[in-house]
């Protein structure tokens, strides 16, 4: 039988339990966070994320600008909306996707061929699904040395190109290897995107 004592132990090592659980949880920065005049919040520990792939040199345009140099494009999302898509195949409702952009170095080290990342970003893109603040659900966030980012306007080229292409729910899973086959087992890949991949098939 459980004295009264040994209760009130338990509860406080459960409770020691939770309120450690909740501050890591904190710590992992997956919070969507605003400041009073609507600028987002740089989650700052967003590399302790899901990591779900890296681009080089990606453009969606042909006519892409030359920076005179490669680049890398690491893609993290919060673990609590990776989650939900493993088991859903689509995005809940405060999903952040960070987009880490680092300059390809070709020399250093033992290096003798190939490329590797820089240890300082370029810049930091994060794509937020906030149902309730955005008209469309989703928005885009750009960082430079700062750490809060107002809003990228909606007419931007970016909206449309997501809206247009998009293989799930405005956002390029069609570039993230682990989830693509999980959106195609869900049905839940957009007819846009669809159509797309169809079209080589039939040149």
């Amino acid at each position: 039988m459980i004295t009264t004592a040994k209760f009130v132990l338990l509860l406080g090592i459960a409770l020691v339990s939770w309120t450690d659980f909740l501050v890591t949880k904190n710590e992992s920065g997956s919070k969507l966070e605003y400041t009073a005049d609507a600028q987002l919040k740089l989650p700052e520990h967003y590399r302790e994320w899901v990591y779900l792939t890296t681009g080089f040199d990606m453009s969606y345009s042909p006519d892409a600008m030359q920076m005179g140099h490669h680049m890398f494009d690491n893609v993290f999302v919060n673990p609590e909306a990776y989650k939900v898509f493993v088991a859903t195949g689509t995005w809940p409702d405060k999903t952040m996707l960070v987009l880490e952009g680092r300059r390809a170095e070709g020399k250093g080290s033992i290096n003798q061929k190939g490329n590797y990342q820089s240890g300082e970003t370029m810049g930091i893109e994060v794509h937020v699904k906030d149902e309730a603040r955005f008209p469309g659900k989703w928005a885009f966030f750009g960082f430079g040395d700062e750490k809060t980012a107002k809003m990228i306007p909606t007419t931007a080229d970016c909206y449309s190109c997501h809206a247009s292409h998009a293989a799930v729910d405005t956002t390029f899973v069609q570039f993230y290897p682990t989830l693509l086959p999980i959106a195609k087992s869900k049905g839940t890949l957009t007819p846009a995107y669809l159509k797309e991949a169809e079209a080589p098939a039939q040149k």
